[in-house]
C-alpha cells in the first residue's frame, strides 16, 4: 500500500498546483517547502481527457505528516518561511503555465500515485477550473482612507470665540471635526463602491475580500476596498488605466493596484488527503 511505503521511507508530496500547458523546464531550478527540488507529475484526467502537471517537491513526513503540521502551523516563523516558500513555487508556475489551479497550503499526498488520484478524482473541477483561468490573471485593487484627512489632520484649538467661552467653542469644533470625518468616511466608501462596480465590469469575475486590520497590515489608513478581480491578460494595460483614472477622480481616498498574483481568489478546487 501506498501508506506502508511512505511511512517506511517517511516522505511525502507536497503539492503546489495543478498547470496546464507548462514546460517543465520552467521548474526545474525551483526549490520549494524545506529547499526541496520541484518536480511534475503528469496525471491524465479521464474524462476531459487531457493530461495536467501536479506540481510537487519531497517533503519528510516528521515535519509535513499531519500530526508534526498540526503543531508546526500554530508555530508562526514556521508558518510564514513554508508560506513564502509555497507561494513562491506558485507564482513561478503561474507565469509559465497556460493556466494553473494553485492549491491550498499544506496540501500533502504519500506518493505519485496518490497525486493522480487526487488530482483525477476531481478531473471535471480541474479542467473548468482550468479553462476559465485561461488567458487570465488576478489582479488586486485596495481603496484607503486617511484618518484625519477630511478634517485637517489636527484637532481643533480651545479659542474664546462664539458664546460660551473656550470650552464650548471647542466643544463646536470638536463636533464640526467628527461630522466632516464621517462625512468623509461615507463619501470614501460610496467612492470604493462605485470604483468596485466599475471594475467588475471590466473584469471577468470579481471578490470582496474582508478590510484589511490594520494592527496586522502595519497601514495607518482605513481599508475601504479589498477586491480582487480576474482580468484577460489583453486587458491588463486597461484595466491598470481604469484604476489610475479612478484613482485621479476622488482626492479624499488612495487607491492602489497590486499584482498580477496566482488566482487564489478564483480556484477552488480543494483537496483532501
Amino acid at each position: 500500500m501506498a501508506e506502508v511505503g511512505a511511512a517506511a521511507t517517511g516522505r511525502g508530496l507536497w503539492l503546489y498546483a495543478v498547470a496546464r500547458g507548462l514546460d517543465p523546464s520552467a521548474v526545474a531550478e525551483a526549490r520549494g517547502v524545506a529547499d526541496g527540488a520541484v518536480r511534475i507529475v503528469s496525471v491524465p484526467l479521464p474524462e476531459s481527457g487531457r493530461t495536467v502537471s501536479a506540481v510537487v517537491s519531497t517533503v519528510a513526513l516528521a515535519e509535513f505528516g499531519e500530526a508534526a503540521l498540526h503543531r508546526n502551523l500554530e508555530d508562526l516563523d514556521w508558518l510564514a518561511a513554508t508560506a513564502r516558500a509555497h507561494d513562491s513555487v506558485v507564482a513561478a508556475v503561474s507565469g509559465a503555465a497556460d493556466a494553473a489551479v494553485p492549491l491550498r497550503l499544506a496540501t500533502v499526498c504519500y506518493d505519485e500515485d496518490r497525486v493522480r488520484a487526487l488530482v483525477a478524482e476531481r478531473d471535471r473541477e480541474f479542467a473548468t477550473t482550468l479553462d476559465a483561468l485561461s488567458g487570465r490573471t488576478e489582479w488586486g485593487v485596495k481603496v484607503y482612507t486617511e484618518p484625519g484627512r477630511h478634517t485637517g489632520g489636527e484637532e481643533p484649538a480651545a479659542t474664546a470665540t462664539g458664546p460660551g467661552g473656550a470650552g464650548a467653542a471647542y466643544l463646536r469644533k470638536r463636533k464640526a471635526a467628527l461630522s466632516a470625518r464621517e462625512t468623509g468616511e461615507r463619501v470614501a466608501a460610496e467612492h470604493a463602491e462605485r470604483l468596485h462596480g466599475t471594475l467588475a465590469a471590466t473584469a471577468v469575475a470579481h471578490r470582496r475580500h474582508p478590510p484589511q486590520d490594520p494592527k496586522l497590515s502595519g497601514e495607518r489608513a482605513r481599508n475601504v476596498l479589498n477586491g480582487a478581480y480576474l482580468v484577460d491578460d489583453d486587458r491588463a494595460r486597461e484595466f491598470a488605466e481604469l484604476v489610475r483614472a479612478l484613482d485621479a477622480e476622488h482626492e479624499s481616498v488612495r487607491v492602489e493596484l497590486t499584482g498580477p498574483w496566482p488566482p487564489y481568489s478564483f480556484a477552488s478546487v480543494g483537496l483532501a488527503e
